[in-house]
């Protein structure tokens, strides 16, 4: 009988000898699993990111170029400052938008036909990098005005955003 005990307990001991093995690949599995799992939600993460901060500049270029058109629509429907021909009154100096004076000449640019006319300006937004340019086409009795606000004035920013408005009456 004491024959048969040791039987068995040595065949315990081959099966425990041979289980050591599998507590150990068991957690490499585990480890690898959950290392593949944070590495998905990772990126994940960096791509939402990566979106949030690009439609947060797109927000910025687009209300730059909302407040170029509003800029334009008050001065032209308030104080007729854009030309409309070859013939029109120069535009008087005191135009304000974002309290800059935008008929200063580095900013302003009028190009005029026989009855037509097409004033560009541009505003900045300081402290803020963003900036906006604005072109006023007078044909007859039709206007038209193009706003293009961007995130940042800096052109050799690759990062920099271009969203635009037109107004036609």
């Amino acid at each position: 009988m004491s024959n048969n005990k040791n039987q068995v307990k040595a065949i315990k001991r081959m099966k425990l000898k041979s289980k050591k093995g599998f507590t150990l690949l068991f957690a490499s599995l585990i480890a690898s699993l959950l290392l593949a799992i944070s590495t998905g939600i990772f990126n994940i993460v960096f791509k939402e990111l990566i979106l949030a901060s690009s439609a947060r500049e797109s927000q910025f270029a687009f209300y730059s170029s909302d407040s170029g058109i509003e800029c334009a629509l008050f001065w032209d429907l308030k104080g007729k400052v854009f030309a409309t021909s070859s013939l029109s009154a120069p535009t008087p100096a005191g135009t304000k938008c974002n309290n800059q004076d935008i008929t200063i000449s580095d900013e302003w640019d009028v190009s005029t036909g026989a009855n037509s006319a097409v004033t560009l300006f541009s505003l900045n937004f300081p402290p803020e990098p963003y900036c906006v340019t604005v072109t006023v086409k007078k044909e007859g009795d039709d206007t038209t005005l193009e706003s293009r606000g961007y995130n940042t004035c800096d052109t050799s920013n690759l990062r920099r955003v271009e969203r635009g408005l037109k107004v036609e009456y």
